[in-house]
């Protein structure tokens, strides 16, 4: 590790080698000019293990991904009941351009030799003890570029699983807790937002919920305006390939066999907000629409505790 002194705010005052065992520790004493102008005395431990190098293999026909799994003491110590990691493919660079240095690193833990890669970006990980900076890049592979098992270097006592997912279900991991490794969720997310690859979802049965008496004075006309508007909303999530309902579609047939004659009486009041909280168990989500509604918010608010998804535009919902 170098000092750089560009910052005049910053002074090295002294370095002392903590430890060199694997890769290098010290104690950096510097004095540190605060907005008032005084001068601080400080002391950080930082760890120099190098810079390295990480990438996301991805193949558009088959839609899937490459990633490693092997085990890391770190976390192991840390809440990682078993210490196993989904990772991307990295290295560190060993006197090699990032360039390099992943092309080497892709065959020997993947087992896939590609011939060109691209390189999305550099960010230090984990800045408050670390010096390391990491560079990301992406690459497409197919099965015609493997030369070898993968699996890392037994020297470097290197036992590295390799893993091929489906890319929508690598970002289910995601959600679920299965990948939580920070270069990994990374490249997974650029891949996701630069439409890398094709996530889709499968339909949703999705109720809609919007006003239906509110702000109608029990007006039939205004009631039946607020129907049709929940209706064409209804008829956009099922362009969008989506599966959708209104509580209204069960509730007033109903609520008319039963014998009901005016808004509000007992009838409708013992199946109008109860058949809609039923169907919820047979939903995935809820798009809230329109204006004011008590009733509407109720279902929403039912529908968070019951872990379906809410959304509240049209453009939220998954692409299928």
């Amino acid at each position: 590790m170098k000092a750089q002194q560009y910052n005049p705010r910053v002074r090295i005052v002294k370095e002392e080698l903590l430890s060199d065992n694997w890769y290098t520790l010290k104690k950096i004493t510097f004095k540190y000019e605060k907005e008032n102008g005084q001068w601080e005395t400080q002391s950080r431990e930082v760890y120099d293990r190098g810079n390295g190098a990480t990438i996301l293999l991805y193949d558009r026909h088959k839609q899937t991904i490459v990633l490693t799994r092997q085990f890391r003491m770190p976390t192991y110590l840390n809440g990682n009941v078993t210490g196993m990691l989904i990772e991307t493919c990295a290295g560190l660079l060993d006197k090699e351009t990032p360039e390099e240095s992943i092309l080497r690193e892709t065959e020997e833990e993947t087992g896939y030799r590609i011939d060109r890669v691209q390189k999305v970006g550099e960010v230090y990980m984990s800045p408050g003890s670390v010096t390391e900076t990491l560079h990301f890049f992406v690459a497409e592979y197919s099965d015609v570029m493997t030369t070898g098992p993968g699996g890392g270097l037994e020297e470097e006592q290197e036992n590295i699983e390799v893993v091929e997912l489906p890319f929508a279900q690598a970002l289910d991991m995601v959600q679920s807790g299965e990948i939580r490794d920070a270069k990994t969720v990374m490249l997974l997310q650029y891949a996701q937002i630069q439409g890398l690859l094709k996530v889709k979802s499968k339909p949703l049965h999705i109720l809609i919920a919007g006003p239906y008496r509110s702000g109608t004075n029990d007006d039939p006309v205004l009631i039946e305006e607020n129907v049709k508007y929940m209706n064409k909303i209804a008829l956009q999530v099922y362009e969008a390939g989506h599966m959708p309902v209104l509580g209204e579609w069960y509730a007033l047939p109903l609520i008319a066999t039963a014998g009901s004659t005016n808004l509000g009486d007992d009838a409708f009041n013992q199946i109008f907000h109860p058949s809609s909280i039923r169907l919820l168990d047979y939903c995935d989500a809820v798009l809230r629409v329109g204006g004011s509604s008590q009733g509407a918010d109720e279902m929403v608010k039912i529908a968070q505790e019951k872990g379906l998804l809410i959304y509240e535009r049209l453009d939220e919902l998954p692409l299928i």
